[in-house]
């Protein structure tokens, strides 16, 4: 009677299960639907496939841009400011830390190693401090000859040479529309060991305190950047570069940063895609996190979820991430007809949204990239089976309390 009582009820119950398989779209506080997210491409195909006519998420995303901050205001050409800033800031400069080869001739009174102090000076015995942060070994140069005559060391100027041994590390903070806005520590010898060779040579140079160093450090630079304007503080005073350059196949603004430095970069409160590709300043990749379908693949080692599916180069959209996950294709019949959820969250709000697309959908439609979200570091890709895999699990879960049903009478 039991095992009777059942199967009648099985049925209905696999009938209903068919029904309810399809849930409802996925409800967000970002305003997904009108194409106002942070992705225009965020929201849901507003016509059929046979009416794609236009793709309209790139002209979405720029109608809430801000002006560009690097540009002069009739809009012609790159801002006066920051040409003078590049000027004032290109070429090499010390900072705390840094180890200095100082000879005076053949003094060994003054010549030897140095390291500039916390304070940002050079110590010479018998010297008053010689200031050296954010200056050049030039200059440096040139006071302590100053000194040495103004002390009556020499009467007549002697053979000076000044040059790094050895950049150190930087600190410097990193704010604005980057992905990890925090402090960073940048340059220096990676690892713990030293380079000996590099030590016991004069004449040093390191990329690895640049500015773009610094904003890889941080994250990255999101999408919504302003790169016309980037800002560097030091000393007191604020000066703005322009690194377009990084994605126009020009030499790009990208000084040497010293401890104590602070950038900011701008947003301009909209969505570039122009932004969303591999350069000096983005993003070194992204890191998905994923959950497979578990059919017909019961696991993620069968289904290829390895290292190289969870991180993807910067500038992967949503499609090409659901194929990279084995989330596409299959039996037509059975198991192609999937759905997959894109999490990601807006980084200048903070707002999470939830993104659901029907994958055969998406891949047969015209206007498939209006509809194709970029992928943002940290975003999590979850993947549904169809419709009749759905049902046919159902179906084996009510064999499987049959038998049992059957074997307990």
């Amino acid at each position: 009677m039991p095992g009777s009582c059942l199967l009648r009820w099985a049925l209905p119950l696999l009938v209903l299960a068919s029904a309810c398989t399809r849930y409802d779209r996925p409800d967000n506080l970002e305003p997904v639907a009108p194409g106002a997210a942070y992705q225009a491409q965020w929201r849901e195909p507003t016509v059929s496939r046979a009416g794609a006519m236009y793709l309209r998420s790139e002209a979405l995303n720029a109608a809430r841009c801000l002006p560009l901050g690097g540009v002069d205001a009739d809009g012609t050409g790159l801002g006066k400011g920051s040409s003078l800033a590049q000027a004032i800031l290109r070429g090499e400069r010390l900072s705390r830390n840094d180890l200095l080869d100082v000879r005076v001739g053949e003094d060994p009174t003054f010549s030897g190693s140095y390291v500039v102090s916390r304070d940002g000076t050079l110590k010479l015995p018998f010297l008053d401090p010689i200031p050296a942060q954010g200056r050049s070994t030039a200059e440096v140069e040139a006071d302590i000859l100053r000194g040495l005559r103004a002390r009556d060391f020499y009467t007549q100027a002697p053979q000076l040479s000044v040059r790094v041994t050895d950049y150190a590390s930087v600190s410097v903070a990193v704010s604005g529309a980057v992905f990890e806005p925090r402090a960073v520590e940048i340059g220096g010898t990676p690892g713990d060991g030293l380079d000996v060779l590099r030590q016991a040579a004069l004449g040093a140079s390191t990329e690895a305190r640049n500015l773009s160093a610094a904003l890889r450090a941080a994250g990255g630079v999101r999408p919504d950047a302003d790169i016309s304007a980037v800002e560097v503080r030091r000393a007191g005073a604020l000066y703005r570069l322009d690194m377009r350059g990084v994605f126009e196949g020009q030499n790009a603004v990208d000084i040497m940063l010293l401890t104590g430095d602070e950038i900011r970069v701008p947003s301009r409160r909209c969505f570039q895609g122009d932004l969303m590709r591999p350069s000096p300043i983005s993003p070194p990749g992204v890191s998905l996190f994923l959950s497979n379908l578990t059919q017909p693949a019961t696991d993620n080692a069968s289904s290829a979820i390895g290292q190289t599916v969870r991180e993807v180069p910067y500038g992967t959209r949503y499609l090409q991430a659901v194929i990279d996950a084995n989330c596409v294709g299959g039996p037509r019949s059975t198991s192609a007809d999937r759905s997959a959820v894109l999490f990601s969250r807006n980084p200048v709000t903070g707002v999470s949204a939830v993104i659901e697309r029907d994958i055969e959908d998406l891949v047969r439609r015209a206007d498939r990239d209006d509809y194709d979200p970029y992928l943002l570091p940290g975003d999590a890709l979850a993947c549904y089976d169809s419709t009749v895999t759905n049902v046919a699990e159902i179906g084996r879960i009510f064999g499987i309390l049959g038998a049992t049903t059957l074997l307990t009478r």
